[in-house]
């Protein structure tokens, strides 16, 4: 058995061009010369797009969410001045503030109704 050199496999001529491109300068690697080439930056860039305005609008659709939910009405600068100052729990702490809120004004809650409403809907 030779101990030798041996070719890899599909020849010498896709390693001596991996060579070649691997010494090409830096500033070759980043050039865009055409189309083709500027495809996956452009589709870079709409996705760093994206992610941006989804982060954006967390507290918007947070917000719109409250709204639809408990009839609640909040800014989204106030859950992000929030989130800012005490994270994640404070957002909680807000939300479950407003919540019991709401429920204070509408007064007690009646139990006899409120276990009638689950028996009608189940019949």
């Amino acid at each position: 058995m030779h101990m030798g050199f041996s070719p890899p496999i599909g020849g010498l001529k896709p390693a001596l061009h991996l060579l070649r491109f691997l010494r090409l300068p830096m500033s070759t690697l980043f050039r865009i010369e055409t189309l083709t080439s500027a495809m996956p930056l452009a589709f870079a860039g709409v996705l760093l797009l994206i992610l941006i305005i989804s982060f954006r609008s967390r507290a918007v659709v947070f917000c719109q969410y409250l709204e639809a939910m408990t009839g609640i009405r909040l800014k989204p600068a106030d859950v992000r001045r929030v989130y800012r100052e005490k994270g994640r729990e404070g957002v909680r702490e807000l939300f479950l503030d407003l919540i019991i809120r709401e429920d204070l004004k509408e007064g007690p809650l009646d139990p006899e109704e409120s276990q009638n409403r689950k028996v009608s809907s189940l019949q």
